[in-house]
């Protein structure tokens, strides 16, 4: 899932307006961050293998680290347990946010699981992985990733006010923009060669440039 996850951070900013948006997306999107990095590493990795579901070309052969659900728990209670522990405002809750920013950590796990075939590891790089494979159904999969990304948004647009000209029109341009590159991705034709170091560091940095718009377009809105 891609713009998805996106949805699943915009709407959690209604919960506490400490939390910034960019701390969600960045949170939403850590596992496949830190994916992207353990590739460049050498320790997880993936394969191109077009026609392996009718959404992505890609085979996602080795990520016990960052996607199998021990990890994904793992790494979400220590989100819990950093801003539990951190310096925060003064008017801030500190458990409230805690459990706030590690449920979406661990939303990425949640919705990933709709969407891939079974090869999400419940733990460690064992036999035991699960998927229920909506990738394999492009119209359903792309109407429920849709569906939660523009609900965020919905939820996040009525909870927030733009107080400038870049908070009142910067986050639906934002969106309209992420939706058509996501949109481009899917209906673009399955290329015969991938480049997958490539894509990885693309992905890294898109991630990385998203994470920084949104944190600025968040304090343009109140």
């Amino acid at each position: 899932m891609f713009i998805g996850h996106y949805g699943i951070a915009l709407a959690a900013k209604r919960a506490d307006k400490n939390i910034p948006l960019g701390l969600l997306f960045f949170a939403t999107q850590f596992a496949d961050i830190l994916f992207f990095l353990l590739i460049l590493l050498g320790i997880e990795s993936m394969s191109f293998a077009p026609g392996i579901t009718d959404v992505s070309p890609l085979d996602f052969t080795y990520y016990p680290y960052s996607h199998s659900l021990a990890a994904s728990v793992f790494w979400a209670g220590l989100f819990c347990i950093f801003f539990k522990i951190v310096p925060l405002k003064s008017d801030s809750n500190k458990n409230k946010i805690a459990l706030i920013v590690g449920a979406v950590a661990l939303s990425h796990f949640l919705l990933d699981l709709i969407v891939h075939r079974a090869d999400l590891p419940l733990f460690g790089g064992g036999s035991y992985k699960i998927g229920l494979g909506l990738w394999n159904y492009v119209f359903a999969s792309s109407f429920i990733e849709l569906l939660i990304f523009f609900a965020g948004l919905w939820i996040y647009l009525k909870s927030t006010k733009g107080v400038s000209i870049a908070g009142r029109y910067g986050m639906v341009i934002f969106s309209a923009f992420v939706t058509i590159m996501w949109l481009t991705s899917l209906l673009a034709p399955t290329p015969s060669e991938f480049n997958i170091i490539g894509f990885v560091v693309f992905g890294l940095v898109f991630q990385l440039l998203v994470i920084g718009t949104v944190s600025w377009l968040d304090r343009e809105r109140t």
